[in-house]
């Protein structure tokens, strides 16, 4: 790897660690607060009539959470550098293939069940919000609401530290650029992030819910698709370290 600078490296960790951990906590951060006057402004532009609604809540949303889910390969990827600074080049080599493998399995697990969750949320979005007036009613007081500022506040700094994070990768080892996976990788993180911002500012608010969930629907499908690149690069590792412990069992004991 040339000459690595760690400190750039364990920084550039600690930058994505905390864009994955806004992005996981995002649910908790998001949402929560009291959407009933919200509810009967929209409505009434619907032409639905509503009066006295409380206890309506705005909704967090997916969008945000399951960027984490494409961050995780990344997350992995500088993981398995980090971990060259304390392991061995031989075991390292040895120990990334298994654990590759492994990991990539459980996020192709973890992201088709949130595919298939998403999906019959937008569904079911869709279904309510196209079947006037109860329905469409039903669907605002579910998800008719979207902390829209708070959304951009929190993507704001998911992107801020994911720029942190590509820069210390680049101050920790030049030679990172002319890795064509991460730097596709690297893309792949900021455009999502970028793209969930456009699509929570494209529509009007209470229409906001379904473009969010279908970003997470399109996020999903992306970590499936690097999980499976992950896991594919995992084998030709493996193999490399069967042969190599055949190998060694195979040289005479010096000592017989």
């Amino acid at each position: 790897m040339g000459a690595l600078r760690r400190p750039f490296l364990l920084l550039a960790m600690l930058a994505l660690v905390l864009a994955v951990g806004v992005e996981v906590g995002a649910g908790l951060l998001l949402g929560g607060s009291d959407a009933g006057a919200a509810l009967a402004g929209s409505a009434a532009d619907l032409g639905v009539e509503v009066s006295d609604v409380s206890g309506v809540s705005e909704p967090s949303g997916r969008g945000t959470g399951y960027l984490a889910l494409v961050d995780a390969a990344a997350l992995w990827t500088t993981g398995l550098f980090c971990l060259g600074l304390v392991l061995p080049e031989r075991i390292h080599g040895r120990v990334q293939g298994v654990a590759t493998l492994i990991f990539s399995i459980v996020l192709i697990i973890v992201a088709i069940l949130a595919l298939v969750i998403a999906f019959v949320e937008l569904s079911i979005m869709v279904s309510l919000f196209l079947a006037p007036p109860f329905g469409t009613l039903a669907y605002l007081a579910l998800w008719g609401f979207f902390p829209v500022g708070d959304s951009a506040v929190l993507l704001g700094l998911v992107l801020l530290l994911k720029l942190a994070w590509a820069g210390l990768l680049l101050l920790a080892q030049p030679k990172f650029i002319q890795n064509k996976g991460l730097v596709l990788l690297i893309g792949t993180s900021l455009l999502c992030t970028v793209v969930l911002e456009f699509l929570h500012r494209l529509v009007p608010v209470i229409l906001v819910s379904i473009l969010d969930d279908l970003g997470a629907i399109v996020f999903a499908v992306i970590a499936i698709i690097w999980a499976l690149v992950l896991l594919i690069g995992a084998i030709p590792a493996i193999v490399k370290a069967i042969r190599a412990t055949a190998a060694l069992r195979a040289e005479p004991d010096p000592h017989r």
